[in-house]
């Protein structure tokens, strides 16, 4: 299959550079790169105008299946990603039954090969069953095909538990992607504790659940040498001590999602359950926090966090709901037009976040389109203006704060190995493609 990318703006994140620039795709690489490319017998995409990128890795994702297939599958996840601008996904080990052992890591390799339409990346379980109690069998799980070891939805309380995942990923060169949750301090709490919660009546999670934990993993990392991603950071004061590791050289990157990029505590007032995320949506001073420490790299990714839920489940009390926004469908246009469009981040910091460092942190080949690298694209048309409609999401889970809302800078093609996973129709209605 031959394609011609025609007109757009070619982001490289490496180089720091946009240039204006023809692509050509042959055999699943990149063949031609050049100010003006003709070619027979290829398929032509007119991107004038569009931002042209290296593919964008979703680093963290609940695709749900195994066992809770009515929220999510590999086949309807993967279809959101790719719909979403995303060339591949890492996908969370909280699964039913749980990813803690080879049969289910397999599993989903298997799936994702006969039904996803993007590469899938599973993680395992830190430990049996998700309790915190023992540690996972390590070496079956990296074996098997696991990238990292997580108890993502939870955390692993027991410091000397976590100490051990620690240890033993360093000799299966995995890393340890934390969710920093004192479940003491956050337990039965439902939104951020605050003047909000206060007037709203709700019990409150505060931002010391999250920096205690921070702090801890942190020290354990230095005690250990291992490798720690922090996922879903969202308190300003976490933010300090993952600078402070990085400035004495510890193996630790971070992650922030859309949302807590984005969004505030506010959002809730209404007792929107598709709000209630965990860790919770914060103060508009965490969220400045959030955007400096990501414009300065202390955070080094992007992800979405993406957890579909049932209608079902999140129309139910605000207490009795379950966290999570299905997020790979608007993550792009929502971190354009509320980032990118007021100059907070530019193109190439946005490609960084969201190709360049994530698969860094997977240890994939340095995403960046070059002749002779797999064309893994994601095309953005930077002032293509939506309305979010959940009803029609891929994805199973309908469960948006934002729906309704109208954003700018929408994926319009994602290419993966040299292949269009999803084309907006609308968008390039009209256009001759041979």
């Amino acid at each position: 299959m031959k394609l011609l990318l025609k007109g757009g703006f070619v982001v490289d994140p490496v180089r720091e550079s946009i240039e204006k620039q023809d692509l050509l795709v042959e055999g699943g690489k990149i063949t031609g790169l050049a100010p003006k490319i003709s070619i027979e017998d290829a398929e032509v995409f007119n991107v004038t105008g569009c931002y042209v990128c290296p593919g964008f890795i979703d680093l963290h994702c609940h695709l749900r299946e195994p066992g809770e297939e009515h929220k999510e599958t590999i086949a309807t996840g993967t279809r959101a990603a790719a719909k979403g601008g995303f060339t591949a996904v890492v996908c969370m080990g909280n699964t039913n039954p749980p990813a803690d052992n080879r049969a289910v890591i397999e599993f989903i390799k298997k799936r994702a090969a006969e039904t996803g339409v993007v590469p899938v990346y599973p993680v395992g379980c830190a430990t049996k069953g998700r309790k915190g109690e023992e540690i996972s069998e390590i070496g079956d799980l990296a074996e098997a095909g696991a990238v990292a070891l997580s108890d993502d939805g939870s955390s692993v309380m027991n410091s000397e538990v976590y100490r051990r995942v620690l240890e033993y990923s360093k000799m299966f060169d995995l890393f340890v992607i934390s969710h920093c949750e004192d479940s003491n301090l956050s337990a039965d709490g439902v939104i951020n504790e605050g003047l909000v919660s206060t007037i709203l009546g709700l019990k409150g999670i505060p931002c010391a659940a999250e920096e205690v934990h921070v702090a801890r993993d942190i020290i354990l990392v230095e005690l250990t040498g291992a490798r720690l991603h922090i996922a879903h950071v969202s308190s300003g004061g976490s933010i300090r001590y993952i600078k402070e590791a990085k400035e004495r050289g510890l193996r630790v990157t971070a992650e922030v999602t859309p949302h807590h990029l984005c969004l505030t505590e506010e959002l809730v007032k209404d007792f929107d359950t598709n709000a209630k995320v965990n860790p919770p949506l914060r103060t508009r001073e965490d969220v400045e926090a959030l955007r400096q420490a990501l414009k300065e790299g202390v955070i080094d990714v992007i992800a979405t966090d993406h957890a579909p839920h049932s209608r079902e489940e999140k129309e139910v009390e605000f207490d009795y709901a379950p966290f999570g926004i299905s997020g790979l469908e608007t993550a792009v246009p929502l971190l354009w037009d509320k980032l990118v469009h007021p100059g907070v981040l530019t193109p190439v910091e946005l490609v960084q976040k969201l190709a360049l460092n994530p698969a860094r942190i997977l240890g994939l080949p340095e995403r960046v389109l070059a002749v002779g690298k797999e064309a893994a694209i994601t095309v953005i048309a930077p002032d293509l203006q939506k309305t979010v409609d959940v009803s029609s999401f891929v994805s199973l889970g309908k469960n948006s704060p934002l729906d309704g809302w109208t954003l700018r800078g929408w994926p319009v093609l994602t290419v993966v190995a040299g292949k269009p996973v999803m084309v907006d129709s609308d968008y390039f209605a009209g256009q001759e493609r041979r």
